[in-house]
């Protein structure tokens, strides 16, 4: 019935790939969102939640949560830039950075397993389709 239908497939797709990405991440205790916002953090001190924000695609209202969260855990911290008082930079904590190896594996270790399963082109075709159908449609 809605074997043509995009919202009812990439929800489908979305919701059984959460499971194993939930899975994966259930360790640091971590939601698959909060993981990605950390790791970019990580792998970038020092940026805004606006850059936040746009890295992961997501609103900024969404980031101020999940900055909040990851806050109150001590993972990380919100710093006045020099330039302007009212924007804040963002920055791993020491429990973060503690992390940084084992989220970067589990990350490295999820990409193989999607590639063993489906296959590292039909991985990297569907991905690349996702993000442009995902350009196209933010624009509209």
């Amino acid at each position: 019935m809605f074997e043509e239908c995009l919202y009812f497939n990439s929800n489908a797709l979305a919701r059984t790939v959460s499971r194993i990405w939930i899975e994966a991440y259930k360790p640091f205790d971590l939601s698959p969102p909060h993981a990605f916002l950390l790791r970019v953090v990580l792998n970038k001190p020092g940026l805004m939640p606006r850059e936040l924000a746009e890295a992961l695609s997501l609103s900024r209202s969404t980031v101020t949560r999940f900055l909040d969260s990851l806050e109150k855990r001590d993972l990380l911290v919100r710093k006045a830039t020099t330039q302007d008082g009212r924007e804040v930079q963002v920055y791993p904590k020491k429990k973060a950075k503690l992390m940084h190896k084992k989220l970067d594996q589990t990350g490295a270790a999820l990409s193989r397993l999607m590639n063993e399963m489906i296959g590292r082109d039909d991985v990297s075709q569907t991905v690349n389709k996702l993000r442009e159908l995902h350009n196209i449609l933010e624009t509209r």
